[in-house]
């Protein structure tokens, strides 16, 4: 298999993150849109998305992450997943969703080849959850719908919980008991500055120092997710998994980052924090472009990752 392209910072590029779409059912308060600014209609057709994943499997990419927008609302959804499941050298597809559509199309993501599954789910609590995502919908939908897709065999499932101050900060211990009963994992999410309102962030922002020290103390076992950002995943005596995730504003962040994501409008985007290093390959594209130029655009967008960190100058270009 060939090995991942390095970026400028030594850094390997093993992950590509495609939105499909930046339409969505919600209006969550937190929602980032994967740092996209532009909300243009245009959308990659499956062939399209499936040829760019073959390039990307030729530079070392193995891991795909489907997202939105609500990627669940792409009709051709399953022709995408079946698509890319093909591809030799695809080692990992995941879909990151808000679940609501998960009840009706769990059997099918199933069949098509989804492996991996993030439901953004901030709380079981009815009245907090139509608070946070503005929406009249029960959880009990989407804890259905998680279930069904357990069932199918997607594994493992990660329960995204978006931790917001003075909204479902109090809701942690319920979270997690809820994750291990029905044997998930749960991720708690600082609130990142990417998308939203100063006032909202600064409003909500809880920050988990004290939650994350208290699972070390709780802890049997601290498994360090080097794949996904020097992640910590905290493994307590009663079987509880909970994973944290922490913005930007840390040199893990950015120091093992592996990503490169590609728009809902066919450009590939070095890093979440940026929108002034954006390279189109979907056009050269859809004008023909062979492989090998396409394979070009591709190295030429890795080049372009850098550390976002505000301390990035520390790094130390090839040295990681």
């Amino acid at each position: 298999m060939q090995k991942p392209i390095l970026d400028n910072y030594g850094r390997p590029t093993t992950k590509l993150r495609i939105t499909l779409t930046h339409k969505c059912n919600y209006k969550c308060i937190y929602c980032h849109m994967e740092g996209e600014e532009t909300k243009e209609e245009v959308e990659m057709t499956p062939e399209e998305i499936e040829r760019l994943v073959s390039i990307a499997v030729q530079l070392g990419i193995s891991k795909i992450k489907l997202t939105g927008g609500e990627p669940l609302l792409r009709e051709d959804l399953s022709e995408i997943i079946r698509r890319i499941s093909k591809i030799k050298g695809i080692e990992d597809i995941a879909i990151t969703t808000n679940g609501s559509l998960l009840k009706k199309l769990a059997a099918e993501l199933a069949e098509a080849g989804l492996m991996r599954l993030n439901v953004n789910l901030p709380t079981i609590d009815p009245n907090t959850y139509r608070r946070i995502t503005c929406v009249d919908r029960r959880p009990e939908e989407i804890i259905e719908g998680i279930l069904k897709c357990k069932n199918a065999g997607i594994s493992p499932i990660k329960v995204n919980m978006v931790i917001l101050k003075g909204i479902n900060d109090n809701e942690i211990s319920k979270m997690m008991k809820f994750t291990r009963e029905n044997g998930l994992i749960l991720q708690l999410i600082e609130l990142e500055k990417v998308g939203i309102d100063e006032k909202i962030y600064r409003k909500y922002y809880f920050k988990l120092d004290e939650i994350e020290r208290e699972l070390e103390k709780k802890a049997v076992k601290i498994i360090i997710r080097r794949d996904m950002q020097n992640r910590r995943r905290f493994r307590l005596a009663d079987g509880t998994e909970v994973e944290i995730v922490r913005p930007y504003e840390n040199g893990s962040f950015c120091q093992a980052c592996t990503r490169i994501r590609l728009t809902a409008d066919g450009k590939l985007k070095p890093c979440l924090m940026r929108n002034d290093n954006l390279v189109d390959i979907l056009t050269p594209l859809r004008l023909g472009a062979e492989d090998t130029e396409l394979k070009k655009i591709f190295i030429e967008a890795i080049k372009r990752r850098e550390p976002y960190w505000k301390l990035k100058d520390t790094f130390s270009k090839c040295s990681i």
